[in-house]
């Protein structure tokens, strides 16, 4: 999850230089980036290094990251004329440098490991793109939501046409795994869920389905909406570290695999207490085929370095 970022020394090295969207823009300091925890921690796959929003500006919404605040949307989806702007584009032209840093991946990685793309759930989307940003409750999302139901499918369909041709041209690209995240989409009841945004996250899956790679459909606190996400699609649900594993995974169904679940925080405490967790989520896996053995959500800036290389040593080592 996130594997890069300020937790490493490399990185905040980079950010010195350059922000993060410079990152994403250069396919040549993408892969550097991308390969640091593949270097450094031993991991079994490698996430390519973008950001979920990266979309946004070929699609006309302009959006930059205020340091300590994350992203900022320069002109928020605020009125049907806002989503009228939005524009359908093609992601082999608009997002041309993100599958320019897949191929020059592929070749780094070869007789590695995989290689990991990813791309935003609709709902989350249009969360970052009607709220202008992060948000403790996403009220102006679902405000705008109830009021203008008709002005809501049409951006989140949008959205799930850009994602899908997207996620379809990274495939195309290289990649050999895709997941999609909706990161703030536990914010919805699972009545709304349905309504609003499953029909849009559905598309995306759809699209994938003939290409034959395995996708991963991961959300946060989204133990009210597990089923409906396994519907909405995905060869392998992402859970967070509010249920244990094996409950997730009863929830969820075995003939899916499941992704997950240490808290991320865990990271931040003695060894001894992380490994002890780490045990927990493995035993609750049993050795079942299907798991892959996760954060619940991104690392976090201060966790120590020395703390990930030993989380992945011992899930290596792990036996039943």
């Amino acid at each position: 999850m996130r594997q890069a970022g300020r937790y490493m020394s490399d990185y905040r090295a980079l950010r010195e230089r350059y922000s993060l969207l410079q990152i994403c823009a250069e396919p040549e300091l993408a892969v550097a980036v991308t390969m640091q925890p593949v270097d450094v921690i031993d991991v079994d796959a490698a996430i390519l290094f973008s950001d979920l929003l990266l979309p946004f500006t070929p699609m006309g919404l302009a959006f930059d990251f205020v340091k300590g605040e994350g992203p900022s949307v320069e002109y928020p989806i605020r009125s049907v004329a806002d989503v009228d702007r939005v524009k359908v584009i093609d992601p082999r032209e608009g997002l041309k440098h993100v599958l320019a840093t897949i191929r020059l991946l592929r070749k780094e990685l070869e007789n590695k490991v995989p290689l990991i793309g990813f791309g935003g759930a609709p709902f989350t989307m249009a969360s970052y793109a009607i709220e202008g940003g992060p948000s403790t409750n996403y009220a102006r999302t679902k405000a705008f939501m109830y009021s203008q139901p008709k002005a809501w499918h049409s951006l989140c369909d949008r959205f799930a046409t850009v994602m899908a041709d997207y996620m379809r041209a990274q495939v195309d690209a290289g990649a050999q795994v895709i997941q999609i995240f909706d990161s703030w989409v536990g914010q919805l009841s699972r009545g709304d869920y349905r309504e609003y945004a499953m029909p849009h996250t559905r598309k995306i899956f759809d699209a994938l389905a003939g290409t034959g790679v395995p996708t991963i459909h991961f959300g946060v606190n989204t133990l009210a909406i597990l089923p409906d996400m396994k519907e909405a699609g995905g060869d392998v649900i992402g859970v967070d570290w509010r249920l244990p594993l094996d409950d997730a995974w009863q929830v969820v169904g075995h003939d899916r695999g499941i992704q997950g679940n240490l808290d991320p925080t865990r990271l931040l405490g003695p060894t001894d207490s992380l490994l002890a967790a780490t045990d927990d989520v493995l035993r609750r896996a049993d050795g079942r085929a299907g798991h892959i053995f996760n954060l619940g959500h991104g690392i976090l800036p201060t966790t120590p370095l020395e703390n990930v290389q030993a989380l992945a040593k011992h899930v290596h080592a792990f036996r039943v």
